[in-house]
């Protein structure tokens, strides 16, 4: 096994790891004890069994492992941009123990035999849980539905739907996914975007585009489709899920949604959370990105619209793509961006430095809820005696400038460059087994 390659999970003993003093939740001061791949106990002054590591934590907040609904891992097909061994990686240093990994590959993840090869490679780099994303319709072509059942049934157990980078547009085809996936408790990640009102499209339509001269891009062709998918879901009684959510007039919807009972669930990214379209005056083809950057008043929405609970969770659409695809005209250049490394610390500087979310609170949206979503048992369980062993540790005071020539990510498309953002990763466990430390991913 190669120095930079983790054994897999359970391959060996784990041995015991304390983390003393730190903060769960970011509330009082208690010890956190792993044992044999699970949490043995929480509270003040644990003793630390024969042979264990101890990880001093002393002002760091200690959180259960991030879990992202929704990663472009690229693999099979997009190496170039990303594969599933760096986009873990990336993961890992992030503070995820679990990610989505979507459906846009090459070839699609529409069959059993595609999910089960990702979940696989997954499962052989180590570096953080890897759960498919099945898509919706056959080589995401929005004609017939793919196999759903098989991909349900299939090792990897997919519970999560979606054509993601294109919108499942026809009505009738959205219902019959979303009675399909009923049938084992499935959800339909719907990319929301009508593609006759955003036909070369080019960024969000407002006064930045009018001056700027370029196509735009409506928030009604986002808003049109979610509130056309809720009462779809609402007709049917099957879950929905709004990826990327970004306008405001998407987050009144869903808090319409959610008030008579639908089963809807939205997910805000970070980039969202922080940019605003005036990025785009500098022609920079790494602001541009699906949905796009909107105005301020639509990121100040999202913002209230995470703190009250209308968006359920935080989700990064990490999207990699190799500098060719980037550096292009603006018309031509491929839309995306990295995320995965940058999350948890846009989430601490657009939220909780600003006192809207507590660290409570961004467990909930960064990982319970993203794993009560995709149907993830394993992962998203509380700080507590009994749970599997997936820990983050964050140390929220540091600041750092974002650097993406050094991560671990193949891209380096990282909206973020050059920010001075807080927080750091002191560590993090996946099944007991620290997979990165003080930002590192850990040698084997």
């Amino acid at each position: 096994m190669s120095a930079e390659t983790p054994a897999p999970v359970g391959a060996d003993p784990v041995a015991p790891l304390l983390i003393r003093g730190g903060r769960p939740y970011g509330e009082d001061v208690q010890d956190v004890l792993l044992v044999g791949g699970l949490i043995a106990a929480v509270g003040p002054d644990l003793e630390a069994p024969a042979g264990a590591e101890v990880v001093e934590a002393d002002g760091c907040i200690v959180l259960p492992g991030l879990v992202d609904l929704h990663t472009h891992l690229r693999e099979p097909g997009g190496e170039e941009a990303e594969s599933i061994e760096s986009g873990t990686r990336a993961a890992a240093r992030g503070g995820f123990t679990a990610v989505h990994a979507m459906a846009n590959t090459t070839p699609v993840a529409d069959t059993a035999g595609v999910v089960e090869q990702v979940a696989r490679r997954g499962e052989t780099a180590g570096w953080c849980s890897v759960r498919p994303v099945g898509a919706v319709t056959v080589g995401l072509a929005g004609e017939r539905l793919a196999e759903l059942d098989a991909m349900a049934g299939s090792r990897a157990k997919v519970r999560v739907f979606s054509d993601d980078g294109r919108c499942v547009h026809d009505p009738v085809l959205m219902r019959r996914a979303l009675e399909y996936v009923k049938t084992f408790d499935g959800v339909i990640a719907q990319h929301a975007q009508d593609p006759r009102l955003t036909e070369g499209a080019q960024m969000h339509e407002g006064i930045v585009s009018a001056e700027l001269g370029l196509t735009g891009w409506p928030a009604v062709a986002e808003e049109s489709i979610i509130a056309r998918d809720v009462l779809l879901a609402q007709h049917v009684g099957s879950r929905l899920h709004v990826c990327h959510l970004s306008t405001a007039g998407s987050v009144d919807i869903v808090r319409w949604a959610k008030q008579r009972g639908i089963a809807v669930t939205a997910e805000v990214t970070p980039h969202h959370l922080l940019l605003t379209d005036e990025r785009v005056r500098q022609f920079d083809a790494v602001f541009k990105v699906n949905p796009p950057l909107r105005t301020a008043a639509d990121v100040e929405a999202v913002r209230a619209g995470l703190a009250d609970g209308t968006i359920d969770i935080v989700a990064t659409d990490h999207a990699p793509h190799p500098r060719d695809a980037k550096d292009r005209e603006w018309d031509q250049a491929a839309m995306g961006m990295t995320g995965l490394e940058t999350a948890l610390s846009i989430v601490q500087s657009t939220m909780v430095d600003q006192g809207t979310l507590s660290w409570r609170d961004v467990a909930r949206v960064m990982s319970e809820k993203p794993a009560e979503i995709g149907r993830d048992e394993d992962q998203g369980r509380p700080l507590a005696p009994g749970a599997p062993a997936h820990v983050l540790v964050w140390d929220p005071r540091p600041m750092r400038r974002v650097d993406p020539s050094e991560h671990a990510s193949r891209s380096r498309n990282s909206p973020f460059a050059g920010l001075e953002l807080p927080g750091a990763n002191r560590l993090t466990v996946l099944g007991g087994r620290p997979t990165v430390r003080e930002g590192a991913v850990v040698a084997r």
